[in-house]
Parts: structure tokens; sequence; C-alpha cells
């Protein structure tokens, strides 16, 4: 390359960094949109997570059941969503984001439908796995599909909405508790369940609005068809223009061929062998920091907090089931309130900062609470200063969560893998997240039992030390860069490797 062409060159790359930072300054409305309606999916979980800390309760009293019953059916939907995760990912390459986002709202009602009507335990627990699969769809596909439509610059804020609604659907599942805790206990739990049929079916009908991915179309080799949803999607047409530019040209490198019609019989076929058989360098860097990071969301049992906290503070003196309630109010607040502020500052401070000052201030929250559980275990007396600041670190850790690794596991997961791995690799690290919330959740309590709610609270607390180490060694910060630009930091750091993919970004 002579030095004019290398003068073009860098001509090209500024003027298109330029471009990058004016489009995307504002925020397309119609982005903004279809952002809020695949998010909206995942305030199925949500509210399921916030009605069933209550609903177990009248559950468990009015169908006679154990304590090992309750924690598997609690665990159960956590658990079978790692078959919807997993199953997400081919199935969304092949019918595509949309109908995929369809097929999860649809599972979730069948499931909302049996617990709502359910005559006994079993079809009780047939129920929560039915609707457990639907989750695992909703949470891989939520988050990928907005993060396929976004903007570098707004890709932060609009990815983390799916947390957002899930912190919505918890706040929304204790009010509902709150609200029904007073009818016979042979209705309220079933009213509980069963309201979740609404939500989804409204889902499934809002979908039809949305535009399939302009990424999944290239992958398919319908250009055309990208071009229209990147021109609804972008503020000119320029920018539109320039988007299916750099996706095109990122779909030819990771297919091997230039995009064209014989990509139309793409199925997803080969992914799985690339990411477990034979993984690229830079592959096992993605998959250990999208396993790792989903892994710790998990670990560090806020499911689990949030589906037992009227048990412990049931154990910590509290009685009454409507202050129960009212104490998850409370923590849903504090959730809602905290992960708004996150989506709102993730593009401006980046994910590492927000990510790594979650992590710490969970550690130091679950440490006070583990402190304070084991003083009330010890006291007669119960006092009353000990229960409020049990609650204050409560709220504390699960705001810390909303601010990092609630929305921020999502948005991370769905940025770092390559186009063509994006959908399947990213079911795979989400499986792995419910896996995790699973076993924690169907555990809790009986590790509790052994070593008290103040010991498994000191557990939780040493696991988010670990979990700040792993996220400041192995997460690179990914703020304000294209979903086809990530890819490039995971890659090997070698000078002559920086320098031409310093040359094949400029000249996507």
């Amino acid at each position: 390359m002579d030095a004019n062409e290398m003068e073009s060159q860098q001509q090209k790359a500024a003027g298109e960094d330029d471009f990058r930072l004016t489009s995307t300054a504002g925020l397309n409305k119609f982005t903004l949109l279809c952002a809020l309606l695949a998010s909206t999916n995942s305030i199925l979980l949500g509210y399921d997570i916030g009605v069933m800390s209550g609903a177990v309760l009248f559950i468990k009293e009015n169908l006679k059941i154990t304590s090992v019953q309750v924690e598997i059916l609690v665990g159960s939907l956590n658990v079978l969503s790692l078959v919807g995760s997993l199953a997400s990912g081919k199935t969304s390459d092949y019918i595509g984001r949309r109908y995929t986002i369809v097929l999860a709202a649809a599972t979730f009602l069948v499931g909302a439908l049996l617990m709502g009507f359910a005559p006994s335990f079993p079809l009780l627990l047939a129920g929560r796995i039915v609707a457990g699969i639907g989750v695992g769809y909703s949470l891989m596909i939520a988050p990928l599909y907005t993060a396929e439509i976004s903007p570098a610059m707004k890709r932060g804020f609009l990815t983390s909405l799916p947390e957002v609604f899930i912190v919505s659907g918890i706040l929304l599942g204790y009010i509902v508790n709150f609200s029904l805790s007073g009818l016979p206990q042979n209705l309220n739990w079933r009213l509980m369940l069963g309201l979740a049929a609404v939500p989804a079916i409204a889902i499934g009908i809002g979908v039809t609005a949305m535009p399939e991915s302009p990424r999944w179309l290239v992958m398919k080799g319908r250009t055309h068809e990208a071009k229209r949803v990147l021109i609804k999607v972008s503020d000119t047409v320029q920018e539109a223009e320039f988007r299916l530019s750099e996706i095109t040209k990122a779909a030819a490198m990771d297919l091997g061929e230039a995009t064209s019609s014989n990509h139309s019989d793409w199925r997803g076929q080969g992914v799985w062998k690339e990411l477990l058989l034979n993984p690229s360098k830079p592959v096992c860097r993605i998959i250990i920091a999208a396993i790792g990071i989903n892994f710790f969301m998990q670990a560090s049992g806020n499911d689990a907090v949030i589906y037992y906290c009227p048990e412990v503070f049931k154990d910590a003196g509290i009685q009454d089931k409507r202050q129960l309630f009212g104490v998850n109010v409370i923590m849903g607040v504090a959730k809602a309130t905290f992960v708004l502020i996150s989506a709102v500052y993730l593009d401006r401070f980046g994910r590492r900062p927000l990510l790594l000052l979650g992590s710490i201030g969970m550690a130091l929250s679950l440490a006070v609470l583990g402190m304070g559980s084991k003083f009330l275990q010890h006291s007669e007396t119960k006092p009353l200063w000990a229960i409020i600041v049990c609650i204050i670190a409560v709220c504390a850790d699960v705001s810390f969560f909303s601010i990092g690794l609630g929305p921020i596991t999502w948005v991370y997961s769905s940025e770092i893998f390559p186009l063509r791995l994006r959908a399947q690799g990213t079911g795979l690290a989400i499986s792995v997240n419910r896996l995790v919330s699973g076993v924690m959740s169907m555990t809790f309590l009986t590790i509790s039992e052994k070593i008290t709610f103040g010991g498994m609270f000191f557990v939780l607390s040493g696991i988010m030390v670990v979990a700040t180490l792993f996220f400041y060694f192995f997460l690179p910060e990914t703020k304000n860069k294209s979903l086809e630009e990530v890819w490039a930091l995971f890659e090997d750091k070698d000078t002559t490797g920086d320098d031409q993919r310093g040359m094949q970004m400029r000249e996507m």
C-alpha cells in the first residue's frame, strides 16, 4: 500500500468514525419501540420470580408439600429454562429472531395456565417445567434481538432493557402478592401464578409490529429486506447503508464467502462444533468470558435471595405475611431504581466500571447481611435495629446487582460473539446461567439449614470476591464498539495482527 492509498484509508476511517458518532447521537424512536417490545418478554421471568416468592408460602400450606418439594418447585423453572436457552440459539438461526420471541411467549402462556389451574403438586410442577422452557427462550432472544438492531453508541442502554423488565416483573409480582394475600388460601396462589398469562398474550400480539433482525436477514442472504429494516431503525438512509456495509462484510468474512442468496439454506449448522470441539483461541476467550459472567450472575445467589427472602426474614423474626410481602416491595423498588440508573449510564461509563462497582458492593452487602443474620440467630429478643440492618443489607445487595451483574450480563453475552456464532453461543452461555440459578434455588434452603442463613450469605460474599477478580482480568471493555468490532478485542494481541485488524476494520 503506497502513501496515497494509506492516506485515503486513514481519511475514510476518520470519516466513518465521525459518521458513527453523529449518526447515533440521538435515539431512533422505532429502534426504541422494537427494543421495548422484545424486552417485554423478560417481564415473564421477573414476574415469576417475584410472585413465586410469596405464592410458595400459600402453596406449601394449601397442598401440604415439604421444604424439599418447595425447592424442587422453585428451582425446576430455572433448571428447565436451560433447555429453552440451549434450543433457542438453533431455533432463532432457523426461524428467525422475531418468531422465536413469539414462541417464547406462547410456551410461557401454556405453562402459566397449567400452574393456575393445577389441582395437585405434579401438575403444578408440570406447569413450571413448561414455563421454564419459555423463560429459557425469552432470556436468550430478547437481548440478542435488541443488540442486533441497536447502534453501537446506544447498545448498552437498549440491551439492558431486558433486565429493566425483569426487575419490573419482580416488582409487579411483589405487588400482586401483597394485593392477593388476603384471598382464600386455595385461590390466591392460583391467581398469582395464572395472571402471568396476561402479559404473555400481550407480548405475542405486540411482536407482530416488530421487524426481523437485519443481521439475521443478511445471514440468510436477504440483503434488500435487511436494508429496509435498517432504514427504519436508523436516522438517515446514509447511516442505514453504512451499517449494512459493516454487517454484510462481517457476514461474508464470518461465513467464508461473499454474502449472497446461496446462504438462504443456512440453519446454524456447524456452530456447536466450532464452539465446543474445535474453538480458536479468540472463541475460547469469548466462551470463557460469556460463561464466566453468566455463572457468577447466578452464583451470586441473587435469584435465591429473592425467591426465599420471606423465609429469611421469617427466620429473622417477621412472622406476619403482609409484612413479609411489604419487605419484598421495598426490595423491588430498590432493584427497579438502580437498574434504571445503570441502564441510563451504561453507555457513558462503560461495562467494566459498573460491573466492578456492582460486584464489590454485593460482596460487602452480603458480608453485612451475614453478620446481621448471625446476630439475630443468637439473639432471643430479635431487636428491631438488627432486622432493619438486614433489610438495608438485602436492599443494598439487590441494588448493586441491578447496577452491575443484572443488566450487564445480558448486554455482554449478546455482543461479544461473532455473527455466525452469536445466537447459539449466547444460548450456551445463558443455559449455564439457568443451570446455576436452578442449582442455587434448589439447594439454598437445604444448605442454609446446615450452615444457617448467615453462613450462606458469607459464602455468597466470598463468591463475589472471586467474581470481581474474574471480571477484572477476563472481561475487556466493549463500550461504543459495533458488534463487528467487538471480535477484535478477543484476538491475539500481536503487533502484526493489530495492524491487519486495523486495516480490515477501516476497509469495513
